[in-house]
């Protein structure tokens, strides 16, 4: 049989993948509390707010705010997850809004309206045979607790953390089998705002705030790991990754060890998470950037004996680096700086489309961890043009992800890689979690809302719709 003819593994996990702050909507409603992605705005002053570099800690008059209303999928989740099913969704990825759970992050008792709802998701997920995947944690960190203890700065966000994770496993141990802890966790060192809630002031050595932020995620990830394994032998825990190959722009040795060290940025998180220790580069790095990390007694332990069950991670584009100065023509657009690759078409956002990269990036990542992977986030942003009845004609998306599944098959069945099941971003259209934006669309249902937050947020199948479903339904033999 021919390799684009074979199916995927008979229990692969098709999907679709969301965030709650990108479609919920409701933002304060049944006692849910403020969040760090509810104050970030639309429009220019959105990338220094995400960077931490522009306080805004409250909402204004002045600003439209996406993550208010979003697409109102707490209200309209039925109807969506309907949707899901038609297409023969096996399993659908989204994530808790902490501060629905817990509204200030700190509160004695948790909020019984915001576990009532997730309860109820839950159940219409499996009411169609849906496996829930749950990020416990996606750009989301009460607002209370960036204002009393900074975040992520402190060593009391792993208690806090832990507490959500206890009241998520335990409430739900019977409903959802697979968790991710923090979504994208490297985004920490790119958006360090909204990937765990930093601001910095005037004075302070960034660098040290980043990694020791990080360290306190790492180690409230893996007691993550250790409480659900109490709580549920069964439950499935995985880590996630903003990930993507970083090509060297020459094969200059200096322009190929720049590549290198740009990776290792990234794969440092997943390192510590599926390996347990922290990598000899890493130590290396910030003993020569002068970060001395504070490390409990216990924690180097923790992190030992409570590594993931699979490596999960987003792939939209490859990256280019180059070791020379004088090259420094980037693409837009991209939260991870990269130059310009010649040999590659760009999304309209300037994402570099690459669906080899994908291969490569799924080989190097089973090669370096040996654990199962899972693509939870792919998918291509793009201003789609509705007819009169809100239909949309995206064969440039049915495009993008062919080639990207077709990649996905060969990594599988040509190299024999590991992979649980593909997840595709913005299942139906959300906020731009980047830019804010409703045109910039992911999705495979058209939801009639523009960047000014007007339209009916009324659901129509996109083309892509169709074409998706009957690629479920083949197992990956129709694309």
């Amino acid at each position: 049989m021919k390799i684009e003819n074979k199916p995927f593994p008979k229990d692969f996990l098709w999907g679709g993948a969301t965030a709650a702050n990108q479609c919920e909507g409701a933002y304060l409603e049944a006692g849910k509390g403020l969040s760090t992605v509810d104050v970030i705005p639309a429009g220019e002053d959105r990338f220094p707010v995400m960077l931490g570099n522009l306080k805004m800690l409250t909402c204004d008059d002045s600003h439209q705010y996406p993550s208010h209303e979003a697409i109102d999928f707490y209200h309209k989740y039925k109807e969506d997850i309907a949707l899901f099913a038609e297409m023969g969704f096996k399993t659908f990825r989204l994530s808790i809004s902490w501060t629905r759970i817990f509204p200030n992050g700190d509160d004695e008792k948790p909020n019984e309206a915001g576990l009532k709802f997730y309860d109820a998701v839950f159940d219409e997920c499996l009411k169609y045979d849906i496996e829930p995947l749950v990020t416990i944690t996606h750009f989301d960190v009460p607002i209370h607790l960036v204002k009393t203890i900074g975040s992520w700065r402190s060593r009391e966000m792993i208690g806090h953390y832990e507490r959500l994770c206890e009241v998520l496993f335990d409430r739900y141990k019977d409903k959802v089998t697979y968790w991710l802890t923090f979504n994208e966790i490297n985004m920490l060192l790119h958006l360090p705002f909204i990937g765990a809630g930093l601001l910095f002031d005037e004075g302070d050595d960034v660098l040290s705030v980043k990694y020791q932020a990080a360290h306190h995620q790492l180690v409230a990830s893996a007691l993550a790991t250790k409480i659900a394994k109490r709580i549920n032998p069964n439950f499935k825990i995985g880590c996630m990754l903003a990930a993507g190959v970083t090509y060297a722009n020459t094969c200059a040795p200096e322009d190929v060890f720049k590549a290198l060290t740009k990776d290792r940025e990234n794969y440092f998180f997943i390192d510590v998470q599926s390996r347990g220790s922290y990598p000899n580069y890493a130590l290396k790095m910030m003993e020569n950037a002068g970060i001395s990390l504070n490390i409990e007694p216990d924690d180097l332990e923790i992190l030992k004996e409570n590594t993931v069950d699979f490596i999960s991670f987003s792939y939209y584009a490859s990256r280019l680096t180059s070791a020379d100065p004088k090259v420094s023509a980037q693409t837009e657009g991209n939260v991870f700086a990269s130059l310009k690759n010649p040999y590659l078409k760009a999304s309209e956002w300037g994402w570099q489309i690459d669906p080899i990269g994908l291969r490569t990036t799924l080989n190097t990542l089973y090669d370096r961890y040996q654990k199962p992977l899972f693509i939870v986030e792919n998918g291509l942003g793009a201003v789609d043009e509705p007819d009169e009845k809100g239909y949309v004609e995206d064969d440039y998306r049915i495009e993008y992800l062919r080639a990207h599944i077709k990649a996905m098959r060969d990594a599988v069945v040509e190299d024999g890689v590991e992979l649980m099941g593909y997840t595709t971003w913005g299942c139906i259209d959300l906020v731009s979690a980047s830019t804010g934006e409703m045109k910039k669309r992911y999705g495979f249902i058209y939801v009639d809302k523009d960047n000014e937050g007007v339209g009916t947020l009324k659901r129509t199948k996109k083309k892509s719709f169709e074409w998706y479903k009957n690629v479920i339904k083949s197992n990956g033999t129709i694309l």
